[in-house]
C-alpha cells in the first residue's frame, strides 16, 4: 500500500505532540463519564499529588506524572472507568515567602508595608500565572488527566471542606487550642511543620559542666545558654551512678538566674551519651516537654523569645542565643564549673524557606490530638493511621518504607495546624469576648476571626475526598473513592501521605487509597539533586522540545524502581529519541508491505510462532503493570520492539518480500501489521504520542484513538 508521506522523513515529535494532545483533550475521553463502557465497568481512580503553585515543575514531578499516566492509560485500555484527577497545591508558606521575597527585592517593602489585602492580591496573581505554567507542563508531558475536574487546594470547594472538617474535628474533641512546643522560625515569624525543616550539619561543641560547685551531677549540652530555663536533670532509672539522687531538689544560681532543679528518672535518657544526665528545659525542647509532662514538671519557664533573644535577667538579658552561649561558657569557666569542652558536628534545624535557625518555643496554637479516641471509632487517630498499613489494606511500595512509616507514626506528637502567615485557609474560629464560634461566620456583628491560617497539609490531607465532592454525598465520591494508587515522592510519606490517611479515616471512615507507589529523587549525571543554585535543573518542556515528551518519559521510567533515587542525563533521553525513530522506521517498513485487503490472512506456522512470542511478552508486560513494576514493563516492551521486532523479525522479512513465495509474503505482511498493532498498544502507556501518531496511519476499519483501544491481553 502507499504509505503516508510523513513516514518518508524521520519522526519529528515537535510536529505532532501538541496536535495529538489537543485531539485527546477534545475527544473528552480523559473524563470517565465519556468513555464508552458497560454500566458495570469497574472504576479506577488516581488523585494527582498536587504540585506546589510556587513555580515550574521539575524532573521529579515529571517522573511522578509519567508513572501515573502509564498506569491510567493501561487501565483505560483494560476497560476501566479511569479518573485521574489533577490539581495544584497553594503551598501557603512557600508561596507567600516567594512573593514576599520578590516584593522585597523589587520594591524594598515587606508584607506589613503592603497590608494583608494587597499582599493576598499579589499572591493570587502570582499563583494564577504559576498554575497556568504548571498546567501547560502537565499537558506537554502527555498526562491524560480529567481537566474538567481540576482542583486547587485553596479554591472555594476546598475552603468549604476545610471549614466543615475543622468544625467536625473540633466538636469531636480532636482539635483544641493550647500552649505546646512548636517549631518557631524567628526569621519568618511563624510556626512551621517538621517537613519544612532542613537539617544542616554545622560545627558545634559539647560542654560538660555542673550547675554549681556543690551540685552532685555533671550534665552535657550543646546549648548552655538554655540551662537558665532548666527545671530538672533526667537520668536513666537503671543508672546506678545517679539513682541515689532521684527525687531530690536543688536550688542554684546559674549565670545570674535562680533555678530549681529536680532529679528525675526517665527511660528516654541515653546513659551512654555525655555524662548520662541531661538538663530538662521543657519550654525549649520537644523531648524535654514530653519529659516534663511525664513527671509533672513546670513547663512555664520561657527564657527565649520569638526573636531568638534571651528574656532572663542578668548578663544574658537581651542577647541573641549565639551571643548568650559565649557569655554562658565564659561564666562557667570563671566559676570553674566547666569540666570538658569537645568539638562535634551538629545537625541544626533551619527553616527551608527563610534559612532561619528553628527555636522550639511554647505557643498558643491550634492542634490535632492524635492520641485521643475518636468518638464512635474507639481508636485514636494514631491507631487509625497505623491499622490499614499493618493489616495490608494500604500497601506501601517499596515495602521497607512501611517500617519507617510505623516508626514515625508510633512516635507522632499532636499536630500543630496553625500558622502565623496571611496566605492560606484562615482558621475558621471567631471570638467575641469570652465567646467562641467555630466553622461558620457568625451572623451578628462584633465577632473577630482568628488571625492565623491553617497548615497547608490540613487542606491537602483531604485531597482524595474533597476533590470528589465531600462533605456532600456525591456520585463521584460513591464511585471513585477510595482511590486506587497514589504516586508521591518518598520525602512526603509522613507529611502528606500519613495525614491523608488520618483525615480520610476521620472524615469518610475508610482508607484514601489502596497503594502508595513512592518515587525516588531524580538526580543529575553526577548524582546531585537538581537545584537553582547549581543551575542543573531540567525543565520537562525543554526536554519535549529537544527530544520529544516520549523520550523523556521512557528515560525516566526505565531503570527507575520505587523509592530509589536515579540519575538522568541528556544522553539517556537522546537514546529514547532514537528508539522513537526506530519505531517510526518499523512502521514505515510494515506499511510499505501491508495489504489492507489481506490483513486477516492466515499465518504460516513460522509466523504464528513469532506472534505467539509477542503474546507471551504482552502477558509479562501486563503482569508487571498490574503489580506496578513499571520499570520492568517498560524494559520488556523496549527490548522486544528494538531487539526482536526490528533487529530480527524485520531483517528476516526482507528476503521474504524480495522473494517469489506469494503465500509467505501475504502471511508475513499480515504478521507485521499485527505485530505493529499490538506493539503500539503495549507501548502506548509509556510513549503515547508516537504510538498514537503511527496508529492513526494503520489500515484498520472502525479505528478509534489508540488511547481508548483495547489492551492486547
Amino acid at each position: 500500500m502507499a504509505i503516508p508521506e510523513k513516514f518518508l522523513k524521520p519522526y519529528d515529535p515537535r510536529a505532532v505532540e501538541r496536535d495529538i494532545y489537543r485531539r485527546w483533550e477534545e475527544s473528552g475521553f480523559f473524563n470517565p463519564d465519556n468513555l464508552v463502557l458497560p454500566k458495570d465497568a469497574p472504576a479506577f481512580t488516581v488523585a494527582m499529588p498536587p504540585p506546589n503553585a510556587t513555580g515550574i515543575l521539575h524532573m521529579g514531578h515529571a517522573l511522578g506524572l509519567t508513572i501515573q499516566d502509564i498506569i491510567v492509560r493501561f487501565k483505560r485500555m483494560r476497560g476501566f472507568a479511569v479518573l485521574w484527577l489533577p490539581g495544584t497545591d497553594h503551598a501557603a508558606i512557600a508561596t507567600q515567602a516567594r512573593v514576599e521575597k520578590d516584593i522585597s527585592k523589587k520594591e524594598g517593602k515587606n508584607r506589613h508595608d503592603l497590608g494583608r489585602e494587597e499582599l493576598l492580591s499579589r499572591i493570587d496573581a502570582f499563583v494564577a500565572e504559576s498554575r497556568s505554567t504548571i498546567q501547560k507542563q502537565i499537558r506537554v508531558m502527555g498526562a491524560s488527566c480529567d481537566w474538567s475536574r481540576e482542583a486547587f487546594t485553596f479554591d472555594e470547594q476546598r475552603n468549604r471542606t476545610v471549614n466543615v472538617l475543622f468544625k467536625r474535628m473540633y466538636d469531636a474533641g480532636l482539635i483544641y487550642r493550647g500552649n505546646r512546643i512548636v517549631n518557631w522560625d524567628p526569621k519568618g515569624q511563624t510556626t512551621i511543620s517538621d517537613d519544612e525543616i532542613v537539617h544542616e550539619e554545622r560545627p558545634g561543641k559539647l560542654y560538660t559542666f555542673r550547675y554549681a560547685k556543690d551540685f552532685p551531677i555533671a550534665i552535657a549540652t550543646t546549648r548552655p545558654e538554655t540551662k537558665v530555663g532548666d527545671v530538672a536533670v533526667a537520668i536513666h532509672p537503671d543508672d546506678a551512678r545517679y539513682r541515689q539522687f532521684v527525687g531530690k531538689q536543688y536550688q542554684v544560681l546559674f549565670c545570674d538566674v535562680a533555678i530549681s532543679i529536680t532529679i528525675v528518672a526517665d527511660r528516654d535518657v541515653d546513659p551512654n551519651f555525655g555524662t548520662g544526665a541531661v538538663g530538662v528545659t521543657p519550654a525549649h525542647s520537644h523531648t524535654d516537654w514530653d519529659i516534663a509532662e511525664r513527671h509533672n514538671l513546670s513547663k512555664d519557664k520561657v527564657v527565649i523569645n520569638e526573636f531568638a533573644k534571651m528574656t532572663v535577667g542578668g548578663r544574658l538579658n537581651g542577647l541573641k542565643t549565639a551571643e548568650a552561649r559565649e557569655v554562658a561558657v565564659a561564666w562557667l569557666r570563671e566559676e570553674k564549673l566547666l569540666e570538658k569542652e569537645e568539638a562535634l558536628p551538629q545537625n541544626i534545624a533551619t527553616a527551608e524557606r527563610t534559612g532561619g535557625v528553628i527555636e522550639p518555643l511554647p505557643k498558643l496554637q491550634w492542634w490535632v490530638a492524635v492520641n485521643k479516641p475518636v468518638p464512635g471509632r474507639n481508636k485514636t487517630l494514631k491507631e487509625l493511621m497505623l491499622e490499614p498499613v499493618r493489616e495490608g489494606s494500604i500497601k506501601i511500595m517499596p515495602e521497607h518504607f512501611e517500617k519507617t512509616y510505623f516508626h514515625w507514626i508510633e512516635h507522632l506528637r499532636d499536630w500543630c495546624i496553625s500558622r502565623q502567615i496571611w496566605y492560606g485557609h484562615r482558621v475558621p474560629v471567631w471570638y467575641h469576648g469570652e465567646k467562641i464560634a467555630v466553622g461558620e461566620t457568625p451572623s451578628e456583628n462584633g465577632w473577630i476571626q482568628d488571625e492565623d491560617t491553617l497548615d497547608t497539609w490540613f487542606s491537602s490531607g483531604s485531597w482524595t475526598f474533597s476533590t470528589l465532592g465531600w462533605p456532600d454525598e456525591t456520585p463521584d465520591l460513591a464511585r471513585f473513592h477510595p482511590t486506587d494508587v497514589l504516586v508521591p515522592a518518598y520525602e512526603i510519606l509522613f507529611f502528606w501521605v500519613a495525614r491523608m490517611i488520618l483525615m480520610t479515616e476521620f472524615a469518610v471512615g475508610r482508607i484514601p487509597f489502596r497503594t502508595v507507589y513512592l518515587t525516588g529523587i531524580i538526580r543529575d549525571a553526577q548524582g546531585r539533586k537538581f537545584s537553582k543554585s547549581l543551575g542543573n535543573g531540567i525543565d520537562p518542556i525543554d526536554i519535549a522540545e529537544k527530544f520529544g515528551a516520549d523520550a523523556g518519559r521512557m528515560a525516566l521510567v526505565v531503570g527507575s524502581t520505587p523509592g530509589t533515587d536515579m540519575r538522568i542525563a541528556e544522553d539517556k533521553i537522546k537514546g529514547y529519541k532514537h528508539f522513537a525513530n526506530k519505531l517510526w522506521n518499523i512502521a514505515r517498513f510494515t506499511l510499505e508491505h501491508a495489504d489492507s485487503e489481506r490483513s486477516a490472512e492466515p499465518l504460516s506456522e513460522r509466523d504464528a510462532a513469532i506472534l505467539a512470542e509477542l503474546d507471551a511478552v504482552a502477558k509479562d508486560v501486563t503482569d508487571n503493570l498490574e503489580q506496578y513494576r513499571i520499570h520492568l514493563a517498560a524494559e520488556k516492551v523496549y527490548h522486544y520492539i528494538w531487539h526482536r521486532l526490528a533487529d530480527e523479525v524485520l531483517e528476516e522479512s526482507k528476503p521474504i518480500f524480495n522473494g517469489t513465495d506469494v503465500d509467505a509474503q501475504r502471511s508475513r505482511s499480515a504478521l507485521l501489521l499485527t505485530l505493529l498493532d499490538r506493539s503500539l498498544r503495549l507501548l502506548h502507556p509509556f510513549m503515547p504520542f508516537v504510538t498514537e501518531e503511527i496508529y492513526g496511519a494503520l489500515p484498520h476499519k472502525g479505528k478509534k484513538l489508540l488511547m481508548t483501544e483495547q489492551w492486547p491481553v
